[in-house]
C-alpha cells in the first residue's frame, strides 16, 4: 500500500467495514465463516498503517471517532429494535445476548483497532476502546430499557412466589449486568433495581400478612411467616446480590411480624400466654425465633412472659390464700407452698430443649461466650459477677446438671488450652459460686483443670533449667507441653500420629525429662490439641502460619514433596479419613489456601491431589487457619448417660451395702435422692440397673417376696 501513496480515508474504512460487517453477520446468527488468522492480521495490519502515515494522512482520530460510530449504528438499526419488540422473559433473554454479543463485538474490535488504544489513546489521555465500547451499550441501551427490564424481573420474582417456576439462572444474569454497569460499585443495582424490588416486597407482603392475620390462627400464621422467611433468604442466595439479602429478609420481617407483633403475641386463642398455658414447645420456639429478627421483638416477648409469671404466681397466692382462710394449711406453711410451686414450675419450663439443644448445653455455651476473650469486654466486673448469680441460679432448677458440668468443663478446655479465657479472676469466681451452691463433688474435675495448669507451668519451668543444665540435649524448636491428669479433663481421640521428623526429637527429649520427674505416670500424647507455630516460605514474603499439629505435619510433608495425593497424606500421617478430610480441607479449600488442589472443587475426595501454594500470600505477617469445627454433642450425652449408669451403680451398691435388705419403692426413692443434686435418674434407668446387678452377683430378690432385695456381700 505504501508503495502506491498514501491510503486515504474512506477507501481504508471500506476495507474495515467489511471486517465490521462479517463481525455483526456472526452475531447474528447469519451465515459467516469464522475469522482467520491471515483475515485478523489484515484488519489489524490495515489499522496500523491509516495511524502511522505522516500527516495529514495519519487517520487515527478518524479511526477512533468511527470505532464509537460502529457500536452506534450497530444499536440504533439493530440492537434497540431486537428488545423493544420483545417483552417479559423473552425481552430478557434478548438483553442477556445482547449484553453478551456487544463483549464479544468490543474484544474482536479492540483486536483490530489495537494500534489506536496502545498509542494514540495513550498520548491523548482519551477514554479506552473499552471504555467507548461500555459506555455506548450503557447509554444507549442499558439507560433506555434499564426501566422495561426491572419490571419484567420483578414480575418473574412475583410470579415464583406464588408457586411458579421461573428460569432463576436467567434473573442472575440480568442482574449481574445491573452491577456490570456500575463497574463494581452497587450504585446502578441500588438505583435501578433494588430500590423497587424492595417497594414490591413489602407491598406483596403487606397485602399477604392482611389477609392471613384476619384468616388464620397465630399458630398457622407464624408457620407461614417462617416459611416465607425461609424462602426470601433461598430466593435472595440464588440469584440477588448478597448485599440484599438484609435489606429484603428487613422488608418481609417488618410486613409479616413487626407490623401485627401486637395481634400475635396477644390474641387470646394462639397467642404467647396461650402458648405458656398449653405447653406448645415448639410454637414457643417458633415465636421466639420469629421475634428475635425484628426490632424489640423479644423485649415484647419478655414483658409478655413477665405478665404471665406475675398472673400465674399471683393465682398460686390466691390460692394458698384460700386453702389458709378455709383452714386446710397454717399460715406458716405459706411460704414453704410457694417455694415449692414456684421451684416446681421454674423446673418444668427451664429444662425444655431449646432450638434442638438442652437446658444445661444451652448455659455452659452462654457461660463460654462470657468467659472467652470478648465476651465480657462492654461489661463491668460487678455485671459479670451479678450474671455469675443468675446462672447459677437457673442451674440449680435445671435437672440435668452432670450435662452442663460436662458441656462447660469441655467448653473450658478450649479456654484454658487455645489461650481464649479472657479473665482468670472471673474463671475462679463461677468456680467459686457452683461449689457453695452445689457441693466440692460437682466442681472437683474443673478444680482439678485449675490445679493441672498451675502444675503445667512449674513443668514447663523445670524442663526448661533441665535444657539449659544439660547443654548437648535440645528439642531442636521451641517446644511448650502441657501436662494434665485424664480424670479432670475431658475425653480425646488419641490418634498414633507420625510425626514429622522435626518434631520427633521434642517427643523424645521431653519423655526423657519426664522420666526424671516420676516413673509411675505414663504420657499419652494428645496431638489434636497442639498448636504450632510455622514458617512458611512464599514467592511474595515469608508467612508465620499458627496451625494445629495435625495441619502442620501435613504442611511438612511438602518439604520433601512437589505434589502429594489424599492417599499418600493419610498413609504418611496415619490419620483416620475425618481427620485427614478436616484438616486438608482447612488448607486448600476454606479462607486460607496454603494448598493447592486438584480438582479445584469446594470439597476434598480420596482422589485428589495437592501441592504446595508457593504464590500464596496475605496482608498480615502472622495467620491463624483454624480447624472446621467438630459437633461433639451426640458424643458428650453418649458419654453422660455412661457415667449416669456407673453412678446409678454405685449408689445403689452404697445403700445396699448399708442397709443390708430393702424394697424396691425404698430403694428407688434412695437411689433418687442420693443423685438428684447432679442429675434426676429415670426410674426405668433404675430398674435396669438393679437387674444388672443381680446378674453380677451384687444383689439378690427375696424368694418369698420379688419386690424385697438383699445385698452380697
Amino acid at each position: 500500500m505504501n508503495e502506491r501513496g498514501p491510503m486515504n480515508l474512506e477507501e481504508g474504512w471500506g476495507l474495515m467495514q467489511r471486517g465490521i460487517t462479517k463481525l455483526k453477520n456472526i452475531l447474528e446468527d447469519l451465515p459467516e465463516s469464522p475469522f482467520s488468522s491471515e483475515e485478523y492480521m489484515m484488519f489489524y495490519q490495515l489499522v496500523f498503517n491509516m495511524c502511522t502515515q505522516k500527516p495529514p494522512h495519519d487517520y487515527s482520530q478518524q479511526l477512533y471517532d468511527k470505532y464509537r460510530e460502529s457500536f452506534e449504528d450497530y444499536i440504533t438499526s439493530t440492537v434497540l429494535p431486537s428488545l423493544t419488540e420483545k417483552h417479559d422473559e423473552f425481552m430478557l433473554r434478548e438483553f442477556v445476548r445482547r449484553w453478551s454479543n456487544h463483549k464479544v463485538m468490543a474484544l474482536w474490535l479492540s483486536r483490530f483497532f489495537h494500534y489506536v488504544d496502545r498509542y494514540f489513546i495513550y498520548r491523548r489521555s482519551l477514554p479506552t476502546l473499552n471504555e467507548v465500547a461500555f459506555a455506548c451499550f450503557r447509554d444507549l441501551v442499558y439507560r433506555k430499557v434499564k426501566g422495561k427490564v426491572r419490571d419484567a424481573v420483578i414480575s418473574l420474582i412475583d410470579q415464583e412466589r406464588e408457586g411458579e417456576q421461573i428460569d432463576e439462572s436467567l434473573l442472575k444474569n440480568v442482574l449481574d449486568i445491573f452491577i456490570e454497569m456500575g463497574k463494581g460499585q452497587m450504585e446502578f443495582y441500588e438505583n435501578d433495581f433494588e430500590s423497587s424490588m424492595l417497594k414490591d416486597t413489602a407491598a406483596y407482603y403487606s397485602r399477604k400478612a392482611s389477609n392471613w392475620i384476619s384468616e388464620d390462627s397465630c399458630l398457622d400464621y407464624m408457620l407461614k411467616a417462617e416459611e416465607c422467611l425461609k424462602r426470601e433468604k433461598d430466593r435472595v442466595l440464588i440469584y440477588l446480590h448478597v448485599s440484599s439479602v438484609p435489606k429484603r429478609l428487613e422488608k418481609v420481617q417488618h410486613e409479616l411480624l413487626t407490623v401485627y407483633a401486637t395481634q400475635l403475641l396477644g390474641n387470646e386463642q394462639s397467642g404467647f400466654h396461650a402458648l405458656l398455658r398449653d405447653d406448645k414447645v415448639d410454637d414457643l420456639s417458633r415465636m421466639y425465633r420469629l421475634f428475635s429478627m425484628i426490632p424489640r421483638g423479644l423485649e415484647r416477648v419478655s414483658s409478655m412472659f413477665k405478665q404471665y409469671v406475675t398472673a400465674e404466681g399471683t393465682t398460686l397466692v390466691k390460692q394458698i390464700e384460700d386453702a389458709v382462710s378455709n383452714n386446710k394449711a397454717e399460715k406458716r406453711d405459706m411460704v414453704g407452698l410457694l417455694e415449692q410451686a414456684l421451684g416446681e414450675t421454674f423446673e418444668i419450663f427451664c429444662n425444655k430443649i431449646i432450638a434442638g439443644s438442652s437446658s444445661a448445653e444451652v448455659l455452659a455455651t452462654y457461660c463460654d461466650n462470657i468467659l472467652k476473650k470478648g465476651g465480657s469486654d462492654k461489661l463491668s466486673d460487678e455485671a459479670v459477677e451479678d450474671t455469675f448469680e443468675k446462672v447459677v441460679r437457673q442451674l440449680a432448677y435445671i435437672s440435668d446438671r452432670d450435662l452442663f458440668a460436662v458441656f462447660y468443663r469441655k467448653k473450658l478446655a478450649r479456654r484454658f488450652l487455645f489461650d481464649k479465657s479472657a479473665n482468670d479472676e472471673h474463671e475462679r469466681s463461677i468456680l467459686t459460686k457452683m461449689k457453695q451452691h452445689f457441693g466440692g463433688h460437682f466442681t472437683s474435675k474443673i478444680e482439678g483443670m485449675f490445679t493441672d495448669l498451675a502444675l503445667a507451668k512449674e513443668y514447663q519451668s523445670h524442663f526448661e533449667e533441665y535444657l539449659s543444665d544439660n547443654s548437648n540435649v535440645s528439642p531442636g524448636i521451641d517446644l511448650t507441653v502441657t501436662v494434665l491428669t485424664t480424670s479432670f479433663w475431658p475425653s480425646y481421640k488419641s490418634f498414633d500420629l507420625n510425626l514429622p521428623a522435626e518434631m520427633v526429637k521434642c517427643v523424645e527429649v521431653f519423655r526423657d525429662f519426664y522420666e526424671t520427674k516420676t516413673k509411675h505416670r505414663k504420657l499419652t500424647w494428645i496431638y489434636s490439641l497442639g498448636t504450632c507455630n510455622i514458617n512458611g516460605k512464599f514467592e511474595p514474603k515469608t508467612l508465620e502460619l499458627i496451625v494445629t499439629t495435625y495441619q502442620a505435619s501435613a504442611l511438612l510433608l511438602f518439604n520433601s514433596s512437589d505434589r502429594l495425593s489424599y492417599q499418600e497424606i493419610m498413609s504418611q500421617l496415619n490419620l483416620s479419613d475425618d481427620v485427614v478430610v478436616r484438616l486438608l480441607h482447612s488448607l486448600s479449600c476454606a479462607k486460607y489456601k496454603i494448598l493447592i488442589k486438584e480438582p479445584n472443587t469446594k470439597t476434598v475426595s480420596p482422589t485428589d491431589i495437592f501441592e504446595f501454594n508457593s504464590k500464596f500470600t496475605d496482608k498480615m505477617r502472622r495467620i491463624r487457619i483454624p480447624l472446621p469445627p467438630v459437633d461433639e454433642k451426640k458424643k458428650v450425652i453418649e458419654d453422660v448417660d455412661k457415667d449416669r449408669r456407673y453412678a446409678i451403680d454405685a449408689s445403689l451398691v452404697r445403700i445396699m451395702k448399708s442397709r443390708k435388705v430393702l424394697g424396691y419403692q425404698q430403694l428407688v426413692i434412695e437411689c433418687v435422692e442420693q443423685l438428684s443434686s447432679m442429675f434426676m435418674p429415670d426410674v426405668k434407668a433404675i430398674k435396669k440397673r438393679i437387674e444388672d446387678l443381680i446378674t453380677r452377683d451384687y444383689l439378690e430378690r427375696d424368694k418369698d417376696d420379688p419386690n424385697i432385695f438383699r445385698y452380697l456381700a
